[in-house]
């Protein structure tokens, strides 16, 4: 999160969406940040009927009503942003393309966003609003899970324990940059993770001539040396970062990691993010947010 000056947090009136906005406030007392918090409403289409041709929008809404719901957005974002100033946006469109408009607009440099958690952001991430955001973000995206104990209210956001997961590639690169700087910035533990999945599946046929424990330890070493070669000048000393090298699928062991060490954010890069892209579908970045109890901060590459 280098050089956060805006940061975007969508909002519904839900207790997810709460949550989300008072991440970004914290956040962004925490930068000095400017904060818009983003309401969208959809537009009201009637369905198609057999003898129309086409769908009609539906009557628009009354002065005295939209001004209700304009209060009631102002009252929701006062309530969950607390003493951070935030100013409010109210727009009318497709809510996943208003996000990403708005975002590139600001331009946004950090965009928080809240999911349904493990029940529901896992049935509904395919074709939701937030798996659209994930895949087409012009910036990075803190995707905030439910809260596990619903009777209890988050205090300002505390980073204590950073797991930045780690594959070398270019948005790899570019996580660790901001994993960093966050580890810097809240003096915290900062944890990196590459996964070994070469023998994930299990291990080779008995007739393969090879020395497996001699491969896996040879993969290891060559795994630390990368690590070690990516870290910002610097970052060993301020940072003290830990390197943790684990066996098997990347995202089971991403998730296990970040259980074991208490970890209070997950930082990992998604490749290629762009309108027609689908590498997030299946892939490790989409495994973790569904099922981290923690925020998970995704980075794209560099444009």
């Amino acid at each position: 999160m280098a050089a956060v000056r805006r940061i975007l947090c969508p909002i519904d009136p839900s207790p997810f969406s709460a949550r989300a906005l008072r991440y970004a406030a914290s956040l962004a007392a925490w930068y000095r940040a400017e904060l818009t918090a983003l309401s969208v409403k959809e537009t009201a289409i009637m369905p198609w009927a057999g003898w129309l041709d086409a769908p009609l929008a539906l009557p628009p809404e009354t002065p005295e009503a939209r001004a209700a719901g304009e209060r009631a957005v102002h009252a929701f974002v006062a309530g969950a942003a607390g003493s951070t100033p935030a100013r409010v946006t109210i727009v009318e469109g497709s809510p996943a393309a208003e996000i990403i408009r708005v975002a590139t607009e600001l331009p946004a440099d950090l965009l928080v966003i809240g999911t349904h958690g493990l029940g529901g952001f896992e049935r509904f991430i395919l074709g939701s609003v937030t798996e659209k955001v994930l895949r087409k973000a012009p910036c990075p995206v803190l995707t905030v899970p439910r809260q596990p104990d619903p009777d209890t209210v988050d205090a300002d956001v505390a980073f204590n324990t950073i797991v930045c997961a780690l594959d070398f590639s270019d948005s790899s690169a570019a996580a660790l940059e901001h994993a960093v700087l966050v580890a810097e910035e809240a003096q915290a533990r900062l944890v990196l993770v590459h996964v070994l999945e070469w023998l994930a599946e299990g291990p080779p046929p008995p007739s393969a001539a090879l020395d497996v424990p001699r491969i896996d330890n040879e993969l290891e070493r060559e795994a630390r040396e990368r690590l070690d070669a990516m870290l910002p000048e610097g970052a060993r000393e301020r940072c003290r970062p830990e390197i943790v090298i684990p066996r098997g699928k990347a995202y089971r062991e991403i998730l296990k990691v970040a259980s074991a060490n208490g970890a209070d954010l997950i930082v990992l890069g998604v490749r290629g993010r762009g309108p027609i892209d689908r590498t997030l579908f299946g892939s490790t970045a989409e495994h973790v947010v569904r099922h981290a109890t923690c925020p998970t901060l995704t980075v794209g590459t560099r444009r």
